[in-house]
């Protein structure tokens, strides 16, 4: 190990996800599936869940088996990811108000400093005849990514299961992928981060411990994959904004629902954002219609900084 690699600080390792991931151990036909707030046990000892084909059934919570923590992953095994899965994201801007727990949870489980957004929240408005609605966007995991075409270094790449990482001990800081990404999606780390690091091996999939000079990006939190729990982002989602799950599986949840993928995106009249660039977002978005929340409720409670970042978008209403 490299003497810059022994100085960087002694922490715990990395904390777990929000939401505990479950495997069924029995009855499941050998399908898992990604834990929800719904699926806990209740006084009856029994826990739900959604089987691969689509079945939902209650099983006794001593046959749930608890997957154990996995270290942190190298290089060669997160460019293979999980076999047999497609994951993907489903956004409701119907629900978001603008909490920002997700950015909250997301900085604090990659230990990012407040000015590293790796999932921002925009304040968006499509026409002036229209309304204006909160518009979260992290990397968009594409299936035809521009980021992974122009890196000169194999730094960036995709996996079979959907998910684009960086090697951070590979890249460069040419900032070509910044560059190709049409979304914004990716951060220049310009200087050593001022948030403690763990003294753990750096993996692509946690994109841990940060190094300075190199790119970082939303990573679908593909260390919480592994041990079957969502990612963080949609664990701490207050109004239940953000759907994650399998594409293999037709399969999402938001931590208090599971629902049919297909279902969702026909009767939601899902999209996905800047369709025409032929990228093939692994993200999809369902219409700001019939909201939870108006839109002026996002800025309750919001640090000054917050409000000010959003303040040319309201004075122009």
């Amino acid at each position: 190990m490299s003497d810059k690699k022994k100085d960087k600080s002694r922490r715990a390792f990395l904390r777990t996800g929000l939401t505990a991931g479950l495997t069924a151990a029995a009855g499941l036909g050998g399908g898992s599936l990604l834990a929800s707030k719904s699926l806990g046990t209740g006084s009856s000892g029994k826990v739900k869940a959604l089987t691969t084909d689509g079945r939902l059934i209650e099983v006794d919570a001593d046959q749930i088996e608890v997957k154990p923590d996995h270290e942190n992953i190298g290089r060669k095994e997160s460019m293979i990811g999980l076999t047999g899965r497609k994951f993907v994201m489903v956004v409701d801007l119907a629900l978001c108000k603008n909490a920002r727990k997700c950015v909250d949870a997301c900085q604090e489980g990659h230990y990012l400093p407040k000015d590293h957004e790796w999932i921002k929240l925009y304040y968006m408005q499509d026409s002036p005849r229209t309304s204006p609605y909160w518009f979260p966007r992290p990397c968009y995991h594409c299936d035809n990514p521009m980021c992974v075409s122009v890196c000169p270094v194999g730094a960036t790449y995709k996996r079979a299961d959907g998910i684009v990482l960086v090697d951070n001990e590979r890249c460069i800081g040419c900032k070509f992928c910044m560059t190709g990404c049409p979304y914004s999606a990716r951060v220049f780390h310009w200087e050593k981060s001022e948030v403690e690091q763990p003294d753990v091996e750096y993996s692509p999939e946690t994109n841990v411990p940060s190094e300075e000079g190199t790119v970082g990006k939303c990573v679908w939190c593909a260390d919480l994959l592994r041990k079957n729990k969502l990612p963080r982002c949609v664990s701490a989602c207050p109004m239940g904004v953000i759907y994650f799950g399998d594409m293999v599986e037709d399969t999402v949840t938001n931590g208090m629902e599971t629902v049919r993928l297909s279902a969702l995106l026909k009767d939601r009249a899902g999209y996905r954002h800047r369709e025409e660039l032929g990228t093939s977002p692994g993200v999809y978005y369902l219409p700001p219609v019939e909201r939870s929340f108006t839109v002026e409720s996002g800025f309750e409670g919001q640090d000054e900084e917050i409000i000010e970042r959003y303040k040319g978008h309201v004075d122009k209403k």
